[in-house]
This record gives C-alpha cells, sequence and structure tokens, in this order.
C-alpha cells in the first residue's frame, strides 16, 4: 500500500504565530497563519487542503465508476467548500459542500446521480471524513 506524507512546522503564538505545509511530494509547500485561516490573508489553511483532497478523491473516483460502467468520461469539475467555524464544542469542521459536473456521453441523470451518490460514500478520502457531512450537488455538463 503506498503511504503519503505531508508536514507542517509553526513559529509563535497562535495569533501572532506563522507556519508552513508542505507535500510530501514536493508538489506544494504554502504559508499559513491565524488570519489564513480565519481571515482573508493570502495563504492556506488545513480546511483548504482537506477540500482539496476531497475534491480530487472523488473526482479520480468518479471517473474510475463511470468508465467501470461503461460510459466514456470527456471532464469532471469538482469544487469543495468546507465550512470550518466555532459552535458550543470548540472549532470544527461543520460540513463540506461538494460539487461535480461532468461531461459523460449516453448517461441518463437519473443513472449519474446514483453513481455519484455511490462514488460519495465510497471514495477514500469520503471515508476518511465520515464524521464530517458532505453535501453532493452533482449535474451532468450536457444535460
Amino acid at each position: 500500500m503506498a503511504k503519503r506524507s505531508a508536514k507542517a512546522n509553526w513559529e509563535g503564538g497562535l495569533k501572532d504565530g506563522k507556519g508552513s505545509m508542505a507535500l510530501g511530494s514536493g508538489a506544494f509547500e504554502g504559508s499559513f497563519s491565524f488570519n489564513t485561516r480565519m481571515g482573508d490573508e493570502p495563504g492556506t489553511n488545513p480546511e483548504e487542503l482537506l477540500g482539496a483532497a476531497l475534491a480530487g478523491c472523488f473526482t479520480m473516483a468518479l471517473s474510475a465508476t463511470l468508465e467501470k460502467e461503461g460510459h466514456a468520461v470527456k471532464r469532471i469539475d469538482t469544487d469543495a467548500k468546507v465550512e470550518f467555524g466555532k459552535d458550543d464544542a470548540g472549532f470544527a469542521i461543520k460540513f463540506i459542500d461538494l460539487e461535480t459536473t461532468a461531461d459523460v456521453d449516453g448517461l441518463d441523470d437519473a443513472e449519474f446521480q446514483r453513481i455519484a451518490a455511490d462514488v460519495k460514500k465510497t471514495c477514500p478520502v469520503s471515508k476518511a471524513l465520515s464524521a464530517v457531512p458532505i453535501n453532493l450537488t452533482a449535474k451532468l455538463a450536457n444535460a
């Protein structure tokens, strides 16, 4: 089995500190701070990276499943919006809105919705995030 890695470092206190996160492959390294996570300062944050992981995994799994079921995929675009906030129990990822649009010939919407819903439940990152509600909106580009 493949083992993937990532790393992070942090210097200073919560509000005045800063850090960086990097993928083990070297494909990404980004800075983060209190204001990149809680505000709009340029940089990244853990929730954004989690959204990218889910969008990437779901998109690949959807393509594989459509192909397995005999449907040629032209293109799939997926966005993940991660809702992060505070409630009575503290900070938490409250939910993720996953929106996907697929260009697939010869597939009706009902079948596409069934496949997309199944993939949402079975992609490895979705399974890892099972404690977080994931809301899926799936559209066929050619419908």
